[in-house]
């Protein structure tokens, strides 16, 4: 009963579309790459 509706503007729902759109041919282009290990402070990351 409680419930709050926010209402967003056509330009920020058209701005988020915009962002996935371009971030999904981006990533289609560079795929994301999960690193080999994660370095902690101080560490010297070490390619194999």
């Amino acid at each position: 009963m409680g419930d709050i509706v926010r209402f967003v503007p056509k330009s920020e729902l058209e701005r988020a579309r915009l962002i996935r759109e371009a971030r999904a041919i981006y990533d289609s282009i560079f795929p994301p790459t999960a690193p080999d290990r994660v370095t902690h402070d101080g560490e010297e990351r070490v390619k194999t």
